[in-house]
């Protein structure tokens, strides 16, 4: 069994952003035309949101986007994302190679030095062929690639996969990167979750670490683990049979079929299920709270997070303990929580305790217990 470590990690961050007032003028101005219709067909009238229930039911004050002029129109109120020909290298690919390479050179590699790619994402742009294969052939990466999901918990999962392979001896270097391109599935006229999302790409090369090898600087992975139980509290219906449940299949209707959330529900459950994972997880290494240097959490709900950390602690913990990119980012999917380590580990001393842990739909739950080299 080989020691392993996370020995590069890229982040790719869209420049385009969307403030809380730009996309609620943007969903106010559809809610009013959709009243109108609504109003003459005696239907139920829209509520109309408000920055201040944005900042409060998720803490997010801005996000960095794929494509911003779409998504704010309101008579599109999706991201305008033109299609490529078959031939072309295709929008997540791009998207997960910009984060790559930035973690190949993080970690000093070649890209024929990988020997597996996992393209590990909350929503793929399509089945296949892969996205991890097509970003092995344009990158040059060797041996095989595959894709796989597990809502926002993606990134952790396929860092589990990653480490026990190289740990088992099955491949040498892995290539995990989740380019979360949430902005192209979610329903922007949903007043509960039209302004959680926002577009990131994160990548980590996972490897074995060779005796006498001290790699400063880098972390070693001592453990992972993943949690799931079923919920449809966070859920999408949109999926191949889609067009198969339509009078007609030629013709799809999105309505109910894209991104939906019992947020209080969620809320609830996933902070009792976070705060009882990091718990036991911690407990089976001897380890308590206390002894994590930092905690790098799901920037899905800041009020969540706290209270997680809280109910872990016994106090709350500061930004210091567990830093949060939320607030600028918005929720960025199974990219989130590595974004978080990414930008808050220069300043941990060699042996300092680290836990990576990402919750999401499912119900489900990863996390990696690092040390630092």
């Amino acid at each position: 069994m080989h020691r392993v470590i996370i020995s590069g990690i890229g982040v790719e961050i869209p420049k385009p952003s969307i403030t809380n007032e730009e996309l609620v003028d943007s969903f106010n101005a559809w809610v009013e035309m959709e009243n109108v219709r609504r109003q003459a067909s005696g239907e139920t009238l829209l509520q109309k949101s408000d920055s201040a229930f944005i900042v409060h039911a998720s803490g997010v004050q801005t996000r960095h986007v794929i494509e911003r002029e779409g998504i704010l129109d309101p008579t599109r109120m999706a991201p305008r994302i033109p299609a490529r020909p078959d031939d072309a290298l295709s929008l997540e690919a791009e998207f997960g190679i910009a984060s790559a390479r930035k973690a190949l050179d993080h970690a000093g590699l070649e890209p024929s030095d990988i020997d597996l790619v996992i393209c590990s994402a909350s929503h793929h742009q399509r089945p296949y062929p892969a996205i991890a294969i097509e970003m092995q052939q344009a990158m040059g990466t060797t041996g095989a690639g595959f894709d796989m999901g597990l809502g926002c918990s993606s990134a952790a999962a396929a860092l589990h996969i990653a480490v026990n392979l190289v740990r088992a001896g099955a491949h040498r270097r892995v290539l995990v990167t989740t380019p979360e391109i949430i902005t192209g599935h979610l329903n922007f006229r949903d007043r509960q979750t039209h302004f959680i999302f926002g577009d990131a790409s994160v990548s980590m090369v996972v490897e074995g670490l060779a005796q006498g090898d001290k790699r400063p600087g880098r972390f070693e992975v001592l453990d992972t683990r993943t949690w799931t139980q079923m919920s449809n509290n966070i859920r999408t219906n949109l999926g191949y049979y889609t067009r198969t449940a339509q009078d007609d299949p030629y013709m799809i209707n999105l309505e109910g079929n894209l991104i939906k959330q019992v947020g209080n529900k969620v809320f609830k459950e996933v902070t009792v299920a976070g705060h009882k994972f990091i718990v036991e997880f911690l407990a089976e290494h001897g380890l308590t709270p206390q002894a994590i240097r930092r905690f790098w959490l799901h920037q899905a709900n800041a009020r969540m997070n706290a209270m997680i950390l809280k109910l872990s602690f016994g106090h709350e913990v500061g930004h210091d303990r567990a830093p949060m990119v939320l607030e600028r980012l918005g929720n960025t999917a199974g990219a989130g929580a590595v974004v978080a380590l990414s930008e808050n580990h220069a300043d941990m001393n060699a042996g300092d305790y680290g836990l990576l842990c990402a919750f999401g739909a499912g119900y489900s739950i990863g996390g990696a217990l690092l040390r630092m080299l």
